[in-house]
């Protein structure tokens, strides 16, 4: 159990560089507005090389609603892991293939297209891919978010390339 707190503490710490600039808050009110034109992207290494992330809203480290965009670059594989929130994910553009279980088993991935909804509940083993297109994806939940891999293996944090 202490590892898998000490691997979400490692994957918020990443994240958090992706804190600094959430979408527009209208000046002197509670809302919030977001166009893909005016959204901040960083990289997402917890989740995998060239992944990239922009948080319109909250702080993914705090126990608050939060609101994010992953851009997934083609032929993206995300090995198995989980998370310890539930995820509202929203396929944007792109296809996404996905699938839970312990062994990442592309065969076995259905394809998401955009307007697709999955709702994941908390600490379900999952794993993911995209084929020949970028791929975005909108998720939502409340935090604090964070990705653990259930093979360290499959972590790209742990690459050494």
């Amino acid at each position: 159990m202490m590892g898998t707190h000490k691997a979400l503490a490692v994957s918020l710490a990443l994240l958090g560089s992706a804190l600094l600039a959430p979408a527009t808050l209208a000046a002197g009110t509670d809302l919030i507005t977001a166009t893909p034109s005016e959204l901040k992207w960083t990289a997402a290494p917890s989740v995998g090389p060239g992944v990239m992330i922009s948080v319109i809203e909250g702080d993914l480290k705090a126990a608050e609603p939060f609101t994010l965009r992953l851009k997934l670059p083609p032929e993206t594989k995300i090995g198995v892991h989980t998370h310890p929130v539930t995820e509202r994910v929203t396929v944007m553009s792109g296809v996404f293939y996905f699938a839970t279980g312990d062994t990442f088993d592309e065969a076995k991935a259905k394809a998401y297209h955009p307007g697709d909804t999955l709702i994941i509940p908390v600490g379900t083993p999952m794993y993911a891919a995209t084929q020949k297109q970028e791929t975005v994806l909108q998720l939502h939940g409340t935090g604090p978010w964070g990705i653990t891999y259930l093979n360290p293996a499959d972590d790209p944090r742990n690459s050494k390339k």
